[in-house]
């Protein structure tokens, strides 16, 4: 199906889904959309440069498919190309969600989604749990995500970015950050007036900063609730982290020290001084070992039993089974691998090597 087919859209909410070769999961995401207790008016699968059956298998599920043309530019540039079309034909107060193609979101998305909108909100989020799979590195994801839960909660649904598992804006709030692109008030993104940012490694942080800069506020409430793919293998996490860090860095440089950046600019920082005390902590234990003298210094002994609780009382999402076994710290790989991927990529920030997806 090519550009012109996409049906007239008069109003009403739309759901764009951006999926390359994505037919073991497009299937269970659109049913997730059909049972929503108010489902949206229009879904459009966007098949970027798809070599299987991900179209047919979305006409099957009662969903539009839209074939990008030409698209070197991936997530962000095959979502232009659609809203391109689509945001003219709708109404201003008319919905777009994007989401994954792997995300499965719950029953309540759409409908919660569409009422924080309504108060104003200019992106509202969502809460992810992690999917099924993975063995250890797919475990050691789930928790993470429940500890990220657990912030949201505690924030009360302030986040720092609404991330790409799903997201919904007005039509209005979309056409805005396109004609700010062109009239220079933000980076001018694929230069043709394109909501998304083709430059960037992370299109939905960079949409974030983007939003904040014309005055818009986010959230991600704890009634938008998803599941989305955890990461098989620590080949593939690693390049996922290593992508998300490097571009949450290298948007903080594009947007540059302003009064919405300065909150992620501090974080950054905090990050750095976290690799400086892991290394520290790393090279103290190795002296300690190598000759013998293990009488460690307090400070690093109370800093080991502040991970310890930290750890614990975290993951209380997942349970007491969880929460014991986290007692054990057998997650200081994980922070050691998610160390290493920072250090990886602010090396690569600074430096500016080739980026890689």
């Amino acid at each position: 199906m090519n550009s012109t087919e996409l049906k007239m859209v008069a109003q009403g909410s739309v759901v764009l889904i951006p999926a390359h070769n994505e037919e073991s999961q497009i299937g269970a995401a659109l049913d997730a959309l059909a049972n929503q207790t108010a489902p949206p008016d229009y879904i459009v699968v966007i098949c970027d440069n798809c070599t299987d059956n991900t179209a047919d298998v979305a006409r099957a599920h009662g969903a539009d498919v839209f074939i990008t043309q030409g698209n070197t530019n991936k997530k962000a540039g095959a979502l232009n190309q659609v809203l391109r079309l689509l945001l003219p034909r709708l109404e201003a107060d008319d919905t777009v969600l994007v989401q994954d193609a792997d995300s499965i979101l719950d029953a309540q998305f759409h409908e919660q989604a569409a009422k924080h909108l309504e108060k104003g909100y200019g992106g509202v989020g969502g809460v992810f749990r992690g999917g099924t799979g993975g063995g250890f590195v797919g475990h050691l994801q789930r928790n993470e995500y429940a500890r990220y839960a657990r912030d949201l909660a505690r924030l009360k649904g302030r986040c720092l970015v609404i991330t790409g598992t799903a997201a919904m804006f007005r039509v209005s709030t979309l056409r805005e950050v396109a004609a700010a692109r062109l009239d220079g008030r933000l980076p001018k993104g694929d230069g043709n007036g394109g909501v998304y940012d083709i430059s960037v490694l992370t299109e939905d942080n960079e949409l974030t900063f983007a939003l904040k800069h014309l005055g818009f506020t986010v959230i991600a409430p704890a009634v938008c609730t998803l599941e989305t793919e955890v990461m098989q293998s620590w080949r593939e996490l690693w390049r996922q982290r290593l992508r998300w860090k490097r571009g949450a860095v290298e948007n903080c440089f594009q947007y540059g020290f302003t009064k919405v950046t300065r909150t992620y600019w501090a974080r950054q920082l905090l990050t750095f001084f976290g690799l400086v005390v892991t290394a520290a902590y790393l090279t103290t234990l190795t002296i300690a070992f190598s000759t013998g003298n293990v009488n460690i210094k307090l400070f690093w002994m109370l800093l080991t039993l502040l991970f310890v609780v930290e750890r614990v009382v975290t993951v209380r999402y997942r349970g007491w089974k969880r929460m014991a076994l986290a007692a054990t710290m057998y997650e200081l790989l994980f922070d050691f691998f998610l160390q290493a991927c920072h250090a990886k990529a602010y090396f690569g920030a600074f430096f500016r090597t080739a980026k890689s997806w």
